[in-house]
């Protein structure tokens, strides 16, 4: 445990942080599941109308710093390709 006063400032804020972090990264992950399971069960309709909103949180959840803009990007493109296999334009 800390032994300084700021020392235990910081493991507080990192706390707060790590549970704030893992709730998006957490949103972002039952957002992509969600759409994959649409492509897979081939319901293009609700896939299209769900696919610009995952990449939204995507963007939101690079934006906040929860995760690495090139993992994002990485996300994204393998998202899309996903998409554009099942037959969704994207």
């Amino acid at each position: 445990m800390a032994s300084h006063k700021s020392a235990l400032k910081q493991y507080v804020r990192d706390q707060q942080r790590r549970i704030v972090n893992r709730m998006n990264r957490s949103k972002m992950k039952n957002k992509i599941k969600t759409l994959i399971k649409k492509l897979d069960a081939n319901q293009l309709d609700e896939a299209k109308e769900l696919f610009p909103n995952v990449m939204s949180i995507i963007d939101k959840t690079i934006r906040k710093g929860t995760i690495h803009k090139k993992t994002g990007a990485r996300y994204k493109s393998r998202l899309t390709l996903r998409a554009r296999k099942a037959g969704l334009e994207v």
